[in-house]
């Protein structure tokens, strides 16, 4: 059997710590492209930080920094195939950082979409992985001439393609033009999904978060089930949905979204806009965040700032404070609707639905009923179709006493009342 090589591409990461720029957070930031870096497949085999006032508009870097890493390469000092910034670059820097360094020149952003497409796995995500890698492309395709020709796949070349990404502008415009026709189409498709559970009167409930905070572990907690995880960021990209059973039977639709992320450029939220739209019609957010990481604080208010781009900030969100099996001392939550969870802890999975339950009390329209003795396959009915908080008998008036919660649109129970056996209390 003859052997297969699988090349690893080697990735020198470059940074600009500007003098404006919090150290801790500037020192994230690139821990976490290191994550991005591995997440992609890179193997990173260093890293170059410059301290300036401001990036360079020709290199980003310092004219006389570049010439240093040349200088480094030639005495192999530091081993690259590619390079990765630490940032968005212009067509300018992009183009004089590739002629300097003559290799591939990879922005955070470039590697973000690259990830995508790798993990893009539905028709809709592979559609709006290629949208968004286009969009980014388009204004930069005078710049990349020399650079492209360079690329011979690997890491930045996935989803379009080689191929695609040396299209003339007219062709790309057109092709943005069909790939946006379709997802229109895969969006009201969605929409006709939602509007026809809508009427079937499910509860939503959405889990967000910063990516790798654990929202799949605890969408399979949750809803028993089997959802790819891994220990990567964007684990899961294409979103996910699943009925969850709460208190003697309620029925909950669950989804899972794609991870959030610092840095994540305007461009690529609207592409993927359509992938949190299950979130965005919910009742109820669970946040999880990875109260273990360093920079949690920093990832919530991702987040926060996320969630309000997209007009989402209003919705009731649960936080789960993850990951406490992680942390060495006692954690104990800040602020109303909050938990501190594991995904190990059997507990915590009791805990959040009590929470879910109160929650959903405030947004649902409490009752009241009273139902003949005979009529007691309506008391299991209520069980599965609303939340039911008492159930008694009266052996005075030889009538069932329900009390309980309905959604405010579901209307079931002034259907029920048409039942000459049910009366309010």
């Amino acid at each position: 059997m003859k052997d297969t090589n699988i090349s690893i591409e080697r990735a020198l990461i470059i940074a600009v710590h500007l003098k404006k720029d919090d150290e801790f957070n500037f020192n994230e930031s690139v821990n976490e492209l290191k994550s991005l870096c591995e997440t992609a497949g890179l193997n990173v085999t260093g890293e170059i930080i410059q301290n300036k006032d401001r990036t360079d508009n020709q290199y980003y870097l310092g004219k006389g920094k570049v010439e240093e890493i040349v200088a480094l390469r030639e005495r192999e000092d530091v081993e690259f195939d590619i390079v990765v910034v630490n940032s968005e670059l212009t067509t300018s820097q992009s183009k004089h950082l590739n002629e300097v360094l003559d290799c591939k020149i990879i922005d955070r952003t470039q590697l973000i979409l690259d990830i995508f497409a790798q993990r893009a796995n539905s028709r809709e995500g592979k559609l709006q992985v290629e949208l968004a890698q286009l969009e980014y492309l388009l204004p930069r395709l005078s710049g990349h001439g020399l650079s492209l020709s360079r690329l011979g796949g690997g890491i930045g070349t996935r989803g379009p393609g080689e191929t695609k990404l040396e299209m003339n502008r007219r062709h790309i415009r057109s092709r943005i033009h069909d790939i946006k026709i379709q997802l229109e189409t895969i969006k009201q498709h969605r929409k006709r999904y939602r509007e026809n559970r809508k009427k079937r009167n499910v509860f939503q409930v959405a889990l967000v978060g910063y990516t790798n905070a654990g929202k799949s572990s605890w969408f399979n907690a949750l809803s028993d089930s089997e959802t790819y995880m891994e220990d990567l960021l964007f684990a899961t990209l294409d979103p996910k949905s699943k009925m969850m059973k709460l208190h003697e039977g309620y029925p909950v639709l669950l989804s899972d979204t794609v991870g959030f992320i610092q840095q994540l450029p305007t461009h690529l939220i609207e592409a993927f806009s359509s992938t949190l739209e299950e979130a965005k019609y919910a009742d109820i957010l669970i946040h999880v965040v990875d109260r273990s990481h360093p920079n949690y604080l920093n990832h919530i208010d991702t987040v926060l700032n996320l969630l309000k781009e997209l007009d989402m900030e209003k919705i009731p969100m649960l936080t789960l404070l993850n990951k406490k099996d992680k942390i060495d001392a006692f954690v104990s939550p800040t602020g109303k609707d909050q938990l501190v969870v594991s995904v190990y802890d059997d507990d915590d999975q009791q805990h959040i639905h009590e929470q879910l339950i109160k929650m959903m009390h405030r947004s649902m329209k409490q009752y009241a009923i009273q139902i003949q003795d005979d009529a007691g396959q309506w008391i299991a009915y209520l069980k599965e179709n609303t939340l039911t908080t008492d159930v008694n008998y009266n052996e005075i008036t030889n009538l069932y006493e329900v009390l309980g919660y309905e959604h405010e649109q579901e209307g079931i129970i002034d259907k029920l009342l048409r039942n000459e056996h049910i009366k309010r209390l």
